[in-house]
Parts: C-alpha cells; sequence; structure tokens
C-alpha cells in the first residue's frame, strides 16, 4: 500500500476507550492498535493544512490514562518511558487518518486528524516532539498522545496533517527522526524543503541483525544469515562508539519501506527475529 496515496499502511485501532491505571495488555491499545484487515485514508475532502500551526509544548505531566509502567499488545511488551529527557531516535514514521477521527485515544482525548498529533509506543503521555522528516528536511511540532504504531519498525504515527506538511501522505511512510522537546527550551520547526536536498537524500534505510566487537562472531552470523536467504545480501560494516570497533551485521540500503518490510518477514520466518531498523 506504500504506492497508493489514498490508502495508509494496514491499521486498525481497536477498543476506543481505556482506564490504564495498571498494567494491560490488548486493552491498552485505543488509536495504536493494527489489523492485516483494515484500511484508513485521509478526509472526504481536500484541507488546508498551510495555516494549521504546530502543537505548542506546554509543562505537564504524565496524564491519568495511557501510562502504566508496561502493557503488551500482540504478545510484545513495552516499558512505558519515566520522562521523554533526551530522547532521540531515527526510524520509519507512519500515519493514521479518517478511520479513527474522532475516536479516543490512549490518553483519552479525541483523534483529530487535522491537529499536530502523534502515536508512540513508549513516550510518556503527553511528550511533546519534534520529528523532521530526513529527505527533505521539512519539520514538525507534534503533541504525543496515544500509543502505537504496532507495525514493526515503525517509531510512529503521525496526524494526517502532520503526514500532509512533512510530505509522507502519499507514500505512506517516511524516514524520520523523532526529538523529545523540554517545555521552555527553545524550538524551531522548518517547514520549508532544505537547501541541501542531495544531502539530506544520501540517508540510507537498513536493517541491522547485530552488533559485535569480535569480528569472528559477525561473520558467522553474516553467512548464516546469507545462507538462509539463499543470497549475499548481508554484509559487515565497521564503526567505532566511545573508542571501541564494533562490526555490524546489516542488510541494504533499501530503495523503499516496503522492501525492508517483505524481507523482515522472511527474517522473522528463517529464525533471525533479533533486527532493528538504522537510518544513517
Amino acid at each position: 500500500m506504500l504506492n497508493k496515496p489514498m490508502t495508509k499502511p494496514s491499521y486498525n485501532r481497536l477498543i476506543p476507550t481505556l482506564l490504564l491505571s495498571s498494567v494491560l495488555s490488548i486493552g491498552l491499545i485505543s488509536c495504536g492498535g493494527q489489523s492485516i484487515s483494515s484500511h484508513d485514508g485521509p478526509p472526504s475532502r481536500q484541507v488546508d493544512v498551510s495555516n494549521i500551526p504546530d502543537a505548542v509544548p506546554q509543562q505537564t505531566s504524565p496524564g491519568k490514562y495511557g501510562n502504566p509502567q508496561s502493557y503488551v499488545v500482540f504478545g510484545k511488551r513495552y516499558h512505558v518511558m519515566p520522562s521523554g529527557k533526551d530522547y532521540k531516535e531515527r526510524g520509519i514514521a507512519s500515519w493514521y487518518g479518517s478511520k479513527f477521527h474522532g475516536k479516543r485515544t490512549s490518553s483519552g482525548e479525541p483523534y483529530d486528524m487535522h491537529a499536530m498529533t502523534a502515536a508512540h509506543k513508549t513516550l510518556p503521555l503527553p511528550t511533546y516532539v519534534k520529528v523532521t522528516n530526513l529527505k527533505n528536511g521539512r519539520q514538525v511540532i507534534l503533541k504525543v498522545n496515544d500509543r502505537g504504531p504496532f507495525h514493526e519498525n515503525r517509531i510512529i504515527d503521525l496526524s494526517h496533517t502532520a503526514a500532509v506538511i512533512l510530505g509522507i501522505k502519499g507514500t505512506g511512510t517516511g524516514l524520520v527522526e523523532v526529538e523529545a522537546i523540554t517545555p521552555g527550551q527553545p524550538h524551531i520547526a522548518t517547514t520549508a524543503p532544505s537547501n541541501t536536498p542531495d544531502k539530506l537524500a544520501a540517508v540510507g534505510l537498513y536493517l541491522q541483525l547485530g552488533a559485535f566487537v569480535s569480528s569472528q562472531n559477525a561473520y558467522q552470523l553474516k553467512d548464516r544469515v546469507n545462507l538462509a536467504l539463499s543470497t549475499q545480501q548481508a554484509n559487515i560494516s565497521k564503526t567505532l562508539q566511545n573508542g571501541q570497533q564494533f562490526y555490524r551485521v546489516r542488510i541494504g540500503p533499501f530503495s523503499n519501506t516496503e522492501q525492508a518490510d517483505n524481507l523482515v518477514h522472511t527474517l522473522n520466518e528463517k529464525g533471525f527475529d533479533k533486527h532493528r531498523v538504522v537510518i544513517e
């Protein structure tokens, strides 16, 4: 569905209203769950998003709803962070729209696809974040007030308006950087395309299957993966972290997220379920 602007990736937000004063499993999901059979889309009429302002970061405490210490969705446990301080992560963003418009989010607020909001699996609700499209440099400030997305290898689910402004509505997903904002500190969002698109477009999407101090362990994993896939897709990449050299087993770069998703499915079937998205 990545190539169909009017259809977003398959998501199904489950159980519209929740009281999360304790650790829950599937009941946690509001606008954050997914189902292979559901379809979502944009508003029925075109909306001018040029005058919709960014969210304004405010000093808040974790809300009454949506902030258990941990919760389980589809058999996987997620641990809610006590604070968004110093959080910054690169990954794949998706968006959700008309199917969930007006329904209650995990925080208890109604979902507004025209507002500058987002869903995240582990940031406390609410948290304010700056989201940057790494392909074009566009930025938005959003209020995280929902849980999700629970699709593998997605880090944030954007409102329809945020997806339009960032320029990822048509493809359904985009490569982004998400950074938590501390209210009161300076922050600037740039909605215009960057002046250096060539540099920004150079970012690549990889799947990393492991990182080792021992080169022997890295090459053993690389050989096992390539044998299982009957290809030579896995490769070794060296990197220095705090003066220590690591050998990373990676596959990529991919030309789009659909390719990465298809390979993730194959890797899981072959028993290689320890992988994560790396964007650089």
